[in-house]
């Protein structure tokens, strides 16, 4: 009885020392679980919903026109000496000493030469100079009828020439016809832009840009934005920093920028950036672009 008593003794011991790692193992395992499980909320890029100035953009493009032009047909044999023409000359100076007479600038402009040839007009012995005012170049457009109606004077311009990249000329609508051309239907729009250092060269093509409608709109980045069909939405980012979906109602974009007109308000702060870490109801780190 004493030796089967202490088997069973053993037994017992073996079963309580197996239980025991079993158990310890198990709690142990949890309670690193429970530590490690936990991960920190995720770094989103986030944005404030602000203001931005938007308008409705027409695309043209148009031959540049000098505010005045003169052209001088000389002699050569009428010359007192070779041909040496300034760049720029100003109202009134001598352009060319003739022997019959001078030619004076009758304003402001720059220079040139044009040679003529025999072909062109029977005469080989004569040259063309040409004076352009160009302190102000003109653009005459064809506007789509459908802009009729807001196609006005003084409506701001920009333009853009592929001689200088880069660079953004200023301008307006200077007159618009008052009747749309019925073979082309379009309205024949003049534009009047400001080169006061001469660098738009009468003759060169101008890219146009007429901005109607100008308005001051919510705006949000282009990189905030789920489309899905033809719904968007964003997420919006709550005082506790939960992340929630929200649909909202886009316009305009304009240089990464979109126009928002429904579903936000006026410093809202929504996720900029990492959209792809982000879940409804989820908590998130946000930082500041």
């Amino acid at each position: 009885m004493k030796k089967s008593s202490k088997v069973i003794t053993i037994i017992i011991i073996f079963f309580l020392i197996i239980a025991t790692v079993i158990i310890g193992r198990f709690m142990i395992g949890n309670h690193f679980k429970k530590k490690f499980s936990k991960r920190p909320p995720p770094s989103i890029i986030v944005s404030e919903v602000k203001k931005n100035e938007f308008s409705d953009n027409i695309e043209s493009f148009g031959t540049a026109i000098s505010k005045k032009t003169k052209t001088f047909r000389i002699e050569k044999e009428n010359l007192l000496s070779d041909l040496n023409i300034k760049k720029f000359v100003k109202k009134g100076e001598v352009i060319v000493k003739l022997k019959s007479e001078n030619i004076v600038a009758p304003f402001n402009g720059v220079l040139g030469v044009r040679g003529i040839t025999e072909d062109v007009l029977g005469s080989e012995k004569s040259i063309i100079v040409t004076l352009d005012d160009s302190s102000e170049i003109y653009v005459d457009l064809k506007i789509p009828e459908n802009f009729a109606a807001v196609i006005k004077e003084d409506l701001s311009v920009i333009a853009k020439f592929s001689g200088i990249k880069d660079k953004i000329f200023f301008g307006k609508i200077d007159a618009v016809a008052s009747r749309v051309n019925a073979e082309t239907r379009s309205i024949l729009t003049r534009v009047k832009i400001d080169n006061p250092n001469y660098e738009l060269i009468p003759g060169s093509l101008l890219e146009i840009t007429l901005s109607l409608n100008k308005r001051d709109s919510l705006s949000i980045p282009d990189t905030s934005i789920i489309l899905e069909g033809n719904k968007a939405y964003v997420y919006k980012v709550s005082e506790e920093n939960i992340t929630n979906r929200s649909e909202i109602q886009i316009g305009l974009r304009n240089d990464g920028i979109v126009e928002v007109i429904s579903g936000l308000n006026s410093g809202d702060i929504i996720v900029s950036e990492g959209l792809k870490k982000v879940r409804p109801n989820g908590k998130i780190k946000p930082i500041d672009k």
